[in-house]
């Protein structure tokens, strides 16, 4: 057995990852997912705020990481969406305008057809400047922002009413793929306005570990990767018995692939590392 692993063709792995990750695809395998405190306090910083609370959205990513942020990013709009919440929807990202209508396709116009453009949510769109932006609009959103994506002047669309900047929002969400994004926003807006700016975010993997010191203070709760995803899902389909709707089982559903992928890479380093020790004490070739 000991001379079958030593020997065994790299391609053998190769497949064995293959169908760790299409089998549970394929037979639609899925966990329950216990929520984390972090979710938790991302979830409760959402359904705490009073119905119709203002609430900023900033969609800081694109396609190439819509697996890990787009679950997350219709979670949000559909727990602000069923607690009434006004969305202002930005972008510090080119594409995270494409990224927000495709979500208030999905979610916005599907379950909740009496919420109306302009008075329950607006699409600011995309301004160049990475923290140059936040850094204006925490104090005047009218210097960048004088339209929504469809022309309409600042002060003609309803729900703008009123507004002047971030400072006048009652949460910030922010789901961000990198630069500029969740750092950028605790940075220049929260550590600038503590008293005034709450924020909560959902990121990439990557990203999340560089995000933690900034927990509980200046960011209350933190989504990370897929499996943040799914924790908040957990949390949103309970709370609104969503169990039959698919594309708010998304994150949960990707969890099934990975675990199991994750599984069997454990297995084979450990199965390397027994190799590389009987081998050294059998004199062999390390």
């Amino acid at each position: 057995m000991f001379e079958f692993f030593q020997k065994l063709d790299r391609r053998w792995i190769f497949l064995a990852m293959f169908l760790a990750v299409a089998i549970p695809i394929i037979i639609q395998l899925d966990f329950e997912e216990t929520p984390t405190d972090l979710a938790h306090r991302v979830f409760d910083a959402i359904e705490n705020l009073p119905d119709g609370s203002r609430v900023l959205l900033s969609f800081d990513f694109d396609p190439a990481s819509e697996g890990e942020l787009k679950p997350m990013a219709t979670s949000f709009v559909y727990h602000c969406a069923a607690k009434n919440h006004k969305m202002y929807i930005m972008a510090l990202w080119p594409v995270g305008p494409q990224m927000a209508d495709d979500t208030i396709e999905n979610v916005i116009k599907e379950d909740f057809p009496h919420m109306q453009y302009g008075h329950n949510y607006v699409n600011l769109g995309y301004k160049s400047g990475y923290e140059g932006v936040i850094k204006v609009i925490v104090t005047n959103f009218t210097e960048l922002y004088s339209t929504d994506t469809r022309g309409t002047p600042w002060n003609a669309i309803p729900m703008c009413t009123g507004v002047e900047s971030v400072q006048d929002m009652d949460l910030v969400i922010n789901i961000s793929a990198g630069y500029a994004g969740t750092k950028e926003w605790v940075q220049y807006a929260v550590t600038a306005y503590p008293d005034q700016i709450r924020m909560v975010a959902g990121c990439t993997g990557v990203q999340a570990p560089l995000l933690y010191p900034y927990i509980p203070h200046q960011l209350e709760g933190l989504l990370g990767a897929i499996k943040g995803a799914a924790e908040y899902e957990a949390l949103v389909v309970e709370k609104y018995k969503l169990e039959d709707d698919p594309k708010y089982h998304e994150g949960i559903r990707r969890m099934g692939p990975q675990l199991v992928a994750h599984l069997l890479m454990i297995f084979l380093i450990i199965l390397g590392n027994v190799i590389f020790f009987i081998e050294k004490k059998r004199g062999g070739r390390r």
